[in-house]
């Protein structure tokens, strides 16, 4: 790969025809939808930006970004160079600030792609460790889409993944933080491996088909449970356990911690045995040298150490 590098040809006489700062001003109007707001992030008038798109369109011979209301939406040729301009500007980007000295008051903003159960384990311990360090920081949760972990973290639309242990690809750098466990919640009073396999069960999950954590583990058993009902968010599992008495809700401890449960509910050690849950931190495998990104992870893992 190295060789092919090394051997390319840079048609240098390209640049003396183009103005290397429309590429921001691309990424900038392509990110936001808008050109006054890019405007804004650029420092810049939102004439000057207006022009500097014309330019751009001239330039690549495509419109690029078309009004479209009040959004500049992206021609399907805009869609396509867009990941390859925004990682030649982040590879810019990380030569021009090798040589600086990193400092934690220089950090502006922390951004985190959390699933929204696991939020409330995370956060609040998050902005308290930061806020003591004097650090003034923006802090930005956003919901979690595992299909586009990869891009996101690779163009740096957000700093980190939290979530449960699982393979996002060879470039995607993984650091356990916290270990939980399932247990079982029912009104039942006792719990057993056959009253377990064989009672009607409540199953929570985010996306709309897949199966369910503990059913892959089970699958794995030769085993197999019924789930009558599934629901987005273990707090309405909860409110549906105590009108079914005979139900069965299996749920990490420590998002139960976090939740109000009936005192008419017990808790059981899940009866079949079920793997230790994994929760920890994901970044790109380019930013591990990266002194910003360094300090960010350091002082996160301090954080449930």
């Amino acid at each position: 790969m190295n060789h092919v590098h090394n051997n390319a040809k840079v048609d240098l006489t390209v640049f003396h025809r183009l103005d290397i700062n429309l590429y921001p001003m691309f990424v900038a109007i392509y990110e936001q939808r808008s050109i006054s707001k890019a405007a804004q992030i650029l420092c810049i008038s939102q004439s000057a930006a207006s022009h500097a798109l014309q330019r751009l369109r001239q330039h690549l011979q495509d419109d690029l970004l078309v009004r479209s209301g009040n959004k500049m939406l992206p021609t399907p040729f805009a869609e396509q160079i867009y990941p390859t301009i925004k990682n030649a500007l982040l590879a810019i980007q990380s030569i021009a600030i090798q040589k600086q000295q990193f400092e934690p008051n220089m950090l502006q903003s922390l951004k985190i792609a959390i699933h929204d159960e696991i939020e409330p384990i995370i956060f609040p311990k998050l902005v308290a460790h930061f806020q003591k360090l004097n650090l003034d920081i923006q802090f930005l949760s956003h919901k979690l889409d595992r299909k586009t972990v990869l891009a996101d973290l690779a163009t740096q639309q957000i700093d980190f993944v939290i979530d449960l242990e699982q393979n996002f690809g060879d470039k995607i750098q993984f650091q356990s933080l916290v270990q939980d466990q399932f247990v079982v919640c029912s009104s039942q009073q006792e719990m057993n491996t056959a009253l377990y396999l064989s009672s009607a069960h409540i199953g929570v999950s985010s996306r709309r088909t897949g199966m369910l954590l503990e059913d892959i583990y089970l699958h794995q058993k030769q085993l197999s449970r019924q789930v009558f009902l599934r629901c987005q968010h273990y707090s309405t599992a909860l409110q549906i356990l105590q009108q079914h008495p005979q139900a069965i809700l299996t749920i990490p401890k420590m998002i139960l911690k976090h939740l109000n449960m009936s005192q008419k509910l017990n808790i059981f050690d899940v009866p079949v045995d079920l793997p230790v849950i994994n929760m920890g931190m994901y970044w790109h495998k380019d930013l591990q040298e990266n002194s910003r990104h360094y300090f960010l992870r350091e002082e996160i893992s301090k954080i449930f150490a």
